[in-house]
């Protein structure tokens, strides 16, 4: 666990020193993904549907606020639509109008979340969403939510029907409009959707705000549950052709996304708890204090070895010294040539010219052992 807390923190490090760099490549990367999904799925308008194109905006969408990736994407869509068929392009742009006011008007800062909730889908993973805007948004999340839903059956319908839609001669008009109005209405796997996403961010919100331990865990727990149970009864109710397994299957993968993000957002030790009550002139004030799970990344340290170090910081006594080795070898050459002399002499003789005292220069000591000799 300490080595999960030490790379959060090292993210979060990373994140905050460069992210005047990392906010811009990311919106311009969400954008690209965004546009070319747009172009994949329709494509009908040839003009747009071009890669340089595609980069451009992209590029433009880095610089500018957040929310002109969810206009471009939406201008992109009403493009593409009126390419196909006039008609579609007027019932989009009513459905588009009709959710931005709403989305302007309940959750403005949820933008990202219309954007993100049709590529999760494209994923198979969309039930991250109403898990994660439970928990870290507002019961006004499901409206974004809810929009993020519509746009992308739109799009699915749209890209399904459109032979049926080009089928209908120019002069059907109404039958068109009739068409894609009632394929948009008439769409229950849609309606069932929204319903199970917003209930499921209304219940997880409610729980995690609840004084109780762990209850962001409790929260995404019940929530998936929820979920899936809203699903499954949409299912027997209208018919909605949902696959039981693969609701389960991508249930449990958005869970275990949740408890990734709950531990870069929510990381708490609840085994260090601690009640506090106090009062003033007015209230009684009872708290509950829950620490946070934090941990100081590892610094490097640069150790700077100094290179003059066991080198002679004193050029005399080295020369000194290279006298007295001389001295040294000059004191016991005479004792090499000893010729009958006893061995003891010759001993006695080391001996004295060891503990001779080494004062003054090398030329001193050397003279004295010579004369020392000559005396023996």
């Amino acid at each position: 666990m300490r080595n999960l807390l030490e790379i959060k923190e090292l993210i979060r490090r990373f994140y905050s020193k460069n992210e005047v760099f990392i906010v811009p490549v990311l919106k311009f990367l969400l954008a690209l993904i965004a546009l070319l999904n747009i172009n994949r799925q329709l494509g009908y308008m040839p003009r747009i549907n071009n890669i340089a194109i595609v980069l451009i905006v992209s590029l433009l969408c880095s610089f500018l606020p957040t929310g002109c990736i969810i206009l471009f994407s939406a201008l992109f869509v009403l493009l593409h639509l009126y390419a196909l068929a006039i008609e579609a392009a007027i019932v989009g742009f009513a459905l588009f109008l009709v959710m931005f006011l709403l989305f302007f008007r309940f959750s403005p800062k949820d933008s990202l979340v219309v954007l993100i909730t049709p590529l999760l889908f494209g994923l198979r993973i969309p039930y991250v969403v109403p898990v994660a805007m439970g928990l870290l948004g507002t019961p006004a999340s499901a409206v974004s939510v809810g929009c993020g839903v519509v746009v992308y059956h739109l799009v699915r319908f749209v890209s399904v029907s459109a032979p049926s839609i080009k089928a209908l001669d120019v002069s059907e008009a109404t039958a068109r409009l009739r068409m894609v109005i009632d394929g948009i209405i008439d769409n229950k796997e849609m309606m069932v959707t929204v319903a199970a996403f917003a209930f499921t961010v209304i219940l997880v919100y409610i729980i995690r705000r609840l004084s109780v331990d762990h209850s962001w865990t409790i929260a995404m727990i019940a929530g998936t549950i929820m979920n899936i149970v809203i699903l499954l009864l949409g299912d027997l109710m209208y018919d909605t052709n949902i696959s039981v397994i693969g609701v389960i299957f991508s249930s449990l993968i958005s869970l275990g996304l949740c408890v990734a993000l709950q531990f870069f957002a929510f990381s708490v030790d609840y085994s260090r708890t601690e009640k506090v009550q106090f009062e003033d002139d007015e209230y009684y004030y009872y708290v509950k204090a829950v620490p946070k799970m934090t941990v100081a990344a590892p610094e490097k340290t640069v150790k700077r070895i100094n290179t003059q170090i066991g080198q002679p910081s004193h050029p005399a006594r080295t020369a000194q010294g290279g006298h007295s080795a001389r001295s040294g070898s000059v004191a016991h050459q005479p004792s090499r040539g000893n010729g009958g002399r006893s061995p003891q002499k010759t001993q006695s003789r080391q001996t004295s010219s060891k503990t001779a005292p080494r004062s003054g220069s090398g030329r001193i000591n050397s003279d004295a052992a010579a004369s020392e000799y000559e005396e023996t």
